[in-house]
């Protein structure tokens, strides 16, 4: 490694134009950018303005046409249907370029919009690829949501097509798919002409005759597409993420801007070479899974695995390990969640011992804070290194991380580590000062964005605004709260509406859920702030145990209250907490812990659409109630 972290990070701090220029030469154009960087109409900044792409190309065709249309491109690997097949790139490419030129035979051209709504099976994957290949724009909407979110999303992007399947699978529950579909188009005001559902085994679905097609009947009669060259600006495709309206929030992500950060973060961030095994063990539907399971390990020339399946369960805890072992992977991404519930079935790690992980370099955590319990667990069991980054469904890709590819720095726990080149990030006050190192406040990133940021919200130019940029002019607010040590580590320690404000100390939740993991009985936890008369705001923390502790719950209580006093300190005020079977989560696995802090403020709280079970909600309910909480709020929305 020829240059300092510290080297790399200033020049594309310094020289932003140069930096990522040189990193876009590595990719194929059809027509080189005007300029790298158009700064003429702020906040919105468009990145190789005037270049002409197309990224399924350099995802897929560009490595046959350079020789290596023999090498593996993607695995899929479906333990709840015991399935596995594997796809070299040039097999992957004419895959995606009939389907390409199928969409194209109905109608479907440069600027259309098509939602793909669908199971982690490859073909979700050659939907999303063969949309890129002809200048349509994709929406992933993650398979088994709601109808009515669904709804919101077909409003919203105005699909001329909807991909999907006949259902999906959750351990061994067989989702139907195609009665979510229908109940949605029922739902929605805005009528896809067609519909393309894949069918499974598992369930077939009726169609529709008038509107629906198979997967298969979908290709009769239908030719090879080409790809077509886009401008670098063009919209690639649009995801949606939570907004605190209730309205969801379309992000739109560019093709050239997109394709050279994330190809130049595959090297550099996560050190994977062309030909490695990357596994991103995420979804589709999400961030992670079109960065990291559909985009950048193509772009870069890795081998990309799809895993239709769970940590644990599917069948057992040793599903992560049997995967690394059978399919060479390299390098692991995931969510702290995985390994947190890896951890609850296999606290030992036995699992882990029958496989041979030799070939096994690296482990990467990302969608929430990884808590330094979850951490150590997993580089005592793995002996590999494990890092915490730090990104968001807005930016496409890391902000900060411990670049294994530039110079590795020492790992710190409950930080993610530096920012990453082309983020100047900063933590400042409500006035827009950059305060010291160590002391907390809301974490901003100086404009320009680096490329592979989002470009704006979908036909919401002003609601960007209003989001992302208007309470710090000239910075990108994140949302996240938390501080900067004095080597530049950033830790996140909270969104900003979950810093707690204890009679006037400013307290992260994750602070104090990191003290909580450090029960020995606590497998999780997660801390909300609760109204109170005196103080303003005190911790209440939700406590789920490993399997098989034999320890009164009264007492782990005592214990963890304790935990927090000796390491967070008195001022916390952290007396109450609850044990609970599970966490809300979303079927991402984030921590719904806006959700349980308006119940346990006896707040009306909206259904979350993400919600993996509404069931724990009841729950959650019920045992506050159990210590005293006199809970009246109710959900104000629910879908099935």
């Amino acid at each position: 490694m020829s240059q300092s972290f510290s080297t790399v990070y200033q020049h594309s701090i310094q020289n932003p134009v140069a930096f990522w220029g040189e990193a876009a030469e590595k990719l194929h154009w059809y027509k080189k950018w005007n300029t790298v960087l158009d700064t003429s109409n702020p906040p919105f900044y468009r990145w190789f303005a005037g270049g002409m792409t197309n990224t399924c190309y350099n995802a897929l065709d560009r490595h046959v046409d350079e020789g290596r249309g023999n090498d593996l491109a993607v695995i899929f690997d479906s333990p709840v249907t015991g399935t596995k097949q594997r796809y070299t790139f040039r097999e992957f490419r004419d895959i995606v370029a009939l389907f390409a030129g199928a969409l194209q035979s109905r109608g479907v051209r440069k600027g259309d919009r098509v939602i793909i709504y669908m199971p982690m099976i490859p073909e979700a994957v050659v939907a999303m690829l063969a949309c890129a290949r002809i200048g349509a724009i994709h929406s992933v909407v993650f398979g088994g949501f709601a109808s009515h979110e669904l709804a919101i999303r077909i409003d919203d992007c105005k699909p001329k097509v909807i991909i999907s399947a006949s259902c999906g699978i959750e351990h061994s529950k067989v989702i139907d798919y195609k009665r979510l579909l229908d109940f949605a188009i029922e739902l929605a005001h805005f009528k896809p002409e067609i519909c393309i559902i894949k069918q499974r085994d598992q369930l077939k679905a009726e169609l529709n005759e008038e509107r629906d097609l198979t997967w298969n009947q979908s290709l009769l009669g239908a030719e090879p597409a080409q790809c077509v060259p886009v401008e670098s600006s063009d919209p690639l495709y649009i995801l949606y993420t939570s907004g605190t309206t209730g309205q969801p929030k379309g992000i739109v992500r560019d093709h050239g801007g997109h394709m050279v950060a994330l190809q130049w973060s595959m090297k550099n961030v996560y050190n994977v070479e062309p030909g490695e095994v990357f596994w991103a063990a995420s979804d589709v539907g999400w961030v992670v899974g079109h960065s990291y399971i559909v985009y950048a390990p193509l772009l870069q020339g890795c081998t990309t695995l799809i895993f239709e399946g769970k940590p644990v369960g599917t069948p057992d805890p040793g599903t992560f390990w049997r995967i690394i072992s059978e399919h060479n992977v390299a390098v692991l991404f995931t969510a702290p969640t995985a390994f947190r519930a890896i951890k609850k079935e296999d606290p030992n790690g036995n699992y882990i011992k029958n496989y041979d992980l030799s070939r096994f370099r690296t482990l990467f955590l990302a969608g929430e804070r990884a808590d330094p319990d979850t951490v150590k667990w997993a580089e005592r069991n793995l002996n590999v290194p494990v890092i915490d980054h730090w990104w968001q469904t807005e930016t496409g890709w890391a902000i900060a991380a411990n670049c294994q590819g530039i110079e590795p720095g020492p790992v710190k726990y409950g930080s993610s580590s530096r920012a990453v080149p082309g983020y100047n990030v900063q933590v400042v006050n409500s006035d827009l000062e950059e305060l010291p190192a160590g002391q907390m406040g809301d974490i901003v990133i100086k404009q320009p964005l680096p490329p592979g940021t989002m470009l704006t919200l979908w036909k919401a130019d002003n609601r960007f605004v209003e989001t992302y940029m208007k309470q710090f002019p000239g910075y990108y607010q994140t949302s996240d709260a938390g501080y900067i040590d004095e080597d530049g580590y950033i830790y996140i320690m909270s969104r900003t509406d979950d810093v707690i404000n204890v009679a006037g100390h400013r307290l992260s939740t994750g602070a104090i859920e990191g003290a909580l993991c450090e029960h020995p009985d606590v497998a999780e936890s997660a801390v909300v702030g609760v109204h109170d008369d005196l103080k303003g705001q005190v911790p209440l923390g939700f406590l789920v145990l490993k399997n098989n502790v034999d320890t009164p719950h009264n007492q782990i209580i005592k214990h963890v209250i304790e935990y927090v006093r000796e390491n967070i300190g008195p001022v916390a005020s952290f007396k109450s907490a609850i044990i609970v079977d599970r966490l809300p989560k979303t079927r991402s696995g984030k921590i719904l812990r806006g959700t349980m802090r308006k119940i346990a403020n006896s707040e009306e709280y909206t259904m979350p659409a993400t919600i993996d079970d509404p069931v724990i909600l009841d729950e959650i309910r019920e045992g506050l109630q159990t210590i005293g909480y006199a809970i009246k709020s109710k959900s104000i929305t629910k879908d099935a």
